[in-house]
């Protein structure tokens, strides 16, 4: 059947001449006999044609029929207003109006107001606007779009009729179906060449993306519901969910700092935003694969905060960032906070974030089965937690300045990861040092119980050297600097500088109890592993260290060898001398002692802090 878009009906009186004000409306030979006022807007009709055609109008007509006043009629809450009434006038009249998408949602909501069914006469206004939604607008992706649009001043009547069922079904499916037909026109576009392709690739993204966002957000809702059902690609609905958090939500796009005057605004939660940020939030796609991109959920997460989002959001938004959390930039985590008097950036939510990260370390570790998988420290789960733990340094050091951040907050963003996340501590070393700047009021005390976090074990040569003349550092920390200064340059020297590395492998192995468990047991085993695999990467480092003084110490050789080379000379005796008692003391050398005199060894002065 072709649908005409005109509608047209053969009256049994000739057709009325409408003036242009429908206060005025009369036929040139019959005066009107009844008024209809519309919300307040009087059209003066006659009663025939709409009794003939619209139950209500026909029960109004009899129930008046004892009244006085049977000339005049009120009909309040109207969907879709005068308007619609107007048409819906012309059609009881036989008068011809095209039906669009625009006009066709009022018209089936005042058809089904008026009761113009079938019951009083055959192709009623029900019967016309229910052809044309389903033989012309569910054949339409654009033009269900834009019906469903329509609806958003109609409910609940419109829901009540099935107007947005009918278009969202429809946008569902044809979707499917572009997206079949883009998939086609893709591999099209891959194994086309020139300049044309790049026009043919454009063509090919899906159009109604960007078109979804006129929908207000219970509509849009249903919609991305309905697709998600009916099978539409996870990498498109995220698409559009982006697109419509970007054109609704204020300040998604980038990262601010938050202005204070905004938190006594009383028009922040205008247009609906803590509405569309909830709604959003539970329309994400649960997949773990799916490429939700990271500073989407950040800026998300900060619009929800603003907004003052229901707990159950700003949870869930904390979990999902959790789970790719090693992929996070620092500037994402400079979240603004939203309290009067706290600090200026939002640690409780971070903290919270690590907190979730870590159960799912957890979770990742405790998945791995089998004793055979004893390369932890090659696993996936532990390289995240030390890009983690690289991360949080360096956001350490980024909140450290800020006056109002409390002592308590910080050292428990400190503590919230294990220590193996952490080979050096020199980021965390260069966090406290900032803190302590920015604090001066601190006493003693919290001083040292903020320095005891720094492991002086895992600084590198550059920080020993700051933190040995630093005199913010409390004096006990300087000493222990020192001492474990001084026992890795014994041990460099001395060639044994395993010595401190196998002393924790003496302290860290240990027969099992027999009343461990194998699973304790198992899990005791995994943490030693991970620390003797740390202290093998502090070693690197400290090697690394060691090759770079070496480097200045030939190069200081160099340059003295070209001023004085009996100098020169003088120091590679020397240097045998030492390699020689080294070896002497390995077993490989050995000297006899003179038999006739006796000799009192010579003792170096040595120069330490024990």
């Amino acid at each position: 059947m072709v649908w005409d878009h005109s509608i047209s009906s053969t009256p049994h009186h000739p057709s009325p001449n409408f003036s242009n004000s429908f206060a005025n409306r009369i036929f040139s030979d019959v005066a009107g006999d009844i008024t209809i006022v519309v919300d307040g807007e009087p059209f003066l009709l006659h009663k025939f044609p709409l009794v003939a055609r619209c139950g209500k109008i026909r029960k109004l007509v009899a129930d008046a029929k004892h009244t006085t006043n049977l000339s005049k009629l009120q009909l309040t809450n109207i969907p879709g207003g005068p308007q619609a009434f107007e048409l819906a006038a012309k059609f009881c009249y036989g008068m011809n109006f095209e039906i669009t998408t625009t006009n066709v949602a009022p018209l089936r909501c005042t058809s089904e107001y008026l009761e113009m069914t079938e019951d009083y006469r055959q192709e009623n206004l029900i019967e016309r606007t229910e052809t044309y939604l389903n033989e012309v607008v569910s054949k339409s992706l654009e033009k269900s779009l834009e019906v469903l649009s329509t609806c958003e001043n109609l409910l609940p009547l419109a829901d009540h009729v099935r107007i947005p069922d009918t278009c969202i079904n429809a946008i569902a499916i044809n979707a499917c179906k572009e997206q079949l037909v883009s998939g086609l026109s893709r591999l099209d576009c891959n194994t086309s060449t020139g300049s044309s392709s790049l026009d043919l690739k454009d063509r090919c993204l899906d159009w109604w993306v960007e078109d979804l966002s006129v929908l207000g957000i219970h509509f849009y809702g249903r919609v991305i519901s309905a697709m998600g059902q009916s099978g539409v690609r996870t990498d498109t609905i995220v698409a559009s969910l982006m697109h419509y958090a970007e054109k609704t939500l204020k300040g998604i796009g980038k990262p601010q700092i938050l202005n204070p005057a905004r938190l006594t605004n009383p028009n922040l939660n205008d247009n609906g935003q803590k509405t569309i940020v909830e709604s959003l939030v539970t329309l994400l796609p649960t997949e773990k694969s799916s490429c939700v991109p990271l500073n989407f959920l950040f800026g998300m997460m900060r619009v929800a905060i603003m907004v003052d989002a229901t707990l159950a959001c700003r949870r869930e938004l904390e979990r999902r960032i959790a789970l790719r959390l090693e992929m996070a930039l620092l500037d994402d985590l400079l979240i603004p906070s939203c309290q009067t008097g706290d600090s200026l950036f939002d640690v409780d939510t971070i903290y919270r974030v690590l907190v979730h990260f870590l159960q799912r370390i957890e979770e990742e570790e405790n998945e791995e089965c089998g004793y055979e998988s004893t390369d932890e420290m090659g696993s996936p789960s532990h390289g995240c937690l030390l890009k983690v733990g690289r991360l949080v340094d360096a956001y350490l050091g980024e909140i450290a300045p800020d006056p109002y951040l409390s002592l308590s907050k910080f050292i428990s963003m400190i503590e919230v990861l294990p220590d193996y996340a952490r080979v050096i501590d020199d980021g965390l070393y260069r966090a406290i040092d900032i803190y302590l700047k920015a604090h001066p009021m601190l006493n003693e005390n919290e001083s040292k119980k903020l320095c005891k976090l720094i492991d002086c074990e895992k600084l590198s040569q550059e920080a020993c050297n700051h933190a040995a003349q630093n005199d913010r550092l409390p004096v006990h920390l300087v000493v222990r600097v020192l001492y474990f200064e001084q026992i890795r340059l014994k041990n460099a020297l001395s060639g044994s500088s395993g010595c401190l590395f196998s002393q924790k492998i003496i302290s860290s192995s240990g027969i099992p109890s027999a009343a461990m468990s194998p699973r304790d047991t198992y899990a005791s085993l995994r943490r030693e592993n991970r620390e003797l695999k740390l202290e093998i990467s502090r070693m690197r480092v400290r090697l690394s260290d060691l090759e770079k003084e070496q480097v200045v110490m030939k190069q200081g050789m160099m340059d003295k060898s070209s001023n004085n080379g009996k100098t020169l000379l003088t120091s590679i005796s020397k240097g045998i001398g030492r390699i020689a008692i080294f070896r002497a003391q390995d077993g490989v050398v050995k000297q006899k002692k003179p038999q006739g005199k006796k000799t009192t060894p010579r003792r170096n002065k040595r120069y330490s802090i024990s």
